[in-house]
Protein backbone atom coordinates (compact mmCIF):
# COMPACT_ATOMS: atom_id res chain seq x y z
CA UNK A 1 0.00 0.00 0.00
CA UNK A 2 2.87 2.41 0.71
CA UNK A 3 3.71 2.48 -3.00
CA UNK A 4 0.37 4.15 -3.66
CA UNK A 5 1.20 7.17 -1.50
CA UNK A 6 1.48 10.44 -3.36
CA UNK A 7 3.59 13.35 -2.24
CA UNK A 8 2.25 16.83 -2.87
CA UNK A 9 5.08 19.35 -3.00
CA UNK A 10 5.11 23.04 -3.88
CA UNK A 11 8.28 24.06 -5.71
CA UNK A 12 9.62 27.23 -7.28
CA UNK A 13 10.72 27.01 -10.92
CA UNK A 14 11.92 30.17 -12.62
CA UNK A 15 10.08 32.39 -10.17
CA UNK A 16 6.77 30.55 -10.44
CA UNK A 17 5.17 28.29 -7.84
CA UNK A 18 4.09 24.83 -8.99
CA UNK A 19 2.39 22.09 -6.99
CA UNK A 20 3.68 18.69 -8.03
CA UNK A 21 2.01 15.41 -7.11
CA UNK A 22 4.22 12.34 -7.37
CA UNK A 23 5.15 9.00 -5.89
CA UNK A 24 8.80 9.92 -5.52
CA UNK A 25 10.21 11.35 -2.30
CA UNK A 26 9.86 15.03 -1.55
CA UNK A 27 13.63 15.44 -1.87
CA UNK A 28 13.58 13.81 -5.33
CA UNK A 29 10.77 16.08 -6.53
CA UNK A 30 12.63 19.12 -5.19
CA UNK A 31 15.83 17.97 -6.92
CA UNK A 32 14.04 17.60 -10.26
CA UNK A 33 12.44 21.03 -9.87
CA UNK A 34 15.81 22.55 -8.99
CA UNK A 35 17.41 20.98 -12.08
CA UNK A 36 14.63 22.35 -14.31
CA UNK A 37 15.05 25.78 -12.71
CA UNK A 38 18.82 25.65 -13.25
CA UNK A 39 18.43 24.65 -16.91
CA UNK A 40 15.87 27.38 -17.55
CA UNK A 41 18.19 29.97 -16.01
CA UNK A 42 21.13 28.66 -18.03
CA UNK A 43 19.20 28.88 -21.31
CA UNK A 44 17.76 32.27 -20.36
CA UNK A 45 21.23 33.65 -19.63
CA UNK A 46 22.25 32.77 -23.19
CA UNK A 47 19.16 34.45 -24.66
CA UNK A 48 17.51 36.78 -22.14
CA UNK A 49 14.87 37.97 -24.63
CA UNK A 50 13.08 34.59 -24.73
CA UNK A 51 9.55 34.68 -23.40
CA UNK A 52 8.62 32.12 -20.75
CA UNK A 53 6.80 29.81 -23.19
CA UNK A 54 9.73 29.57 -25.59
CA UNK A 55 12.12 29.18 -22.68
CA UNK A 56 10.03 26.30 -21.30
CA UNK A 57 9.93 24.57 -24.71
CA UNK A 58 13.68 24.97 -25.22
CA UNK A 59 14.26 23.59 -21.73
CA UNK A 60 12.08 20.56 -22.53
CA UNK A 61 13.87 20.03 -25.87
CA UNK A 62 17.23 20.25 -24.12
CA UNK A 63 16.15 17.78 -21.42
CA UNK A 64 14.87 15.27 -24.00
CA UNK A 65 18.10 15.62 -25.99
CA UNK A 66 20.12 14.81 -22.86
CA UNK A 67 17.78 11.92 -22.05
CA UNK A 68 18.16 10.39 -25.53
CA UNK A 69 21.95 10.74 -25.41
CA UNK A 70 22.04 8.92 -22.07
CA UNK A 71 19.60 6.26 -23.30
CA UNK A 72 21.82 5.64 -26.35
CA UNK A 73 24.85 5.30 -24.06
CA UNK A 74 23.01 2.82 -21.85
CA UNK A 75 21.85 0.82 -24.89
CA UNK A 76 25.43 0.71 -26.18
CA UNK A 77 26.79 -0.41 -22.80
CA UNK A 78 24.10 -3.12 -22.52
CA UNK A 79 25.04 -4.36 -25.99
CA UNK A 80 28.70 -4.46 -25.04
CA UNK A 81 27.88 -6.36 -21.85
CA UNK A 82 25.76 -8.84 -23.80
CA UNK A 83 28.60 -9.40 -26.25
CA UNK A 84 31.03 -10.01 -23.37
CA UNK A 85 28.69 -12.60 -21.81
CA UNK A 86 28.08 -14.44 -25.10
Amino acid sequence: MSGDRKNKITVDIYGQQYTILGEESSSHIRLVASMVDDKMREISSMNPKLDISKLAVLTAVNAMHEYLKLKDEIDQLELELKNIKD
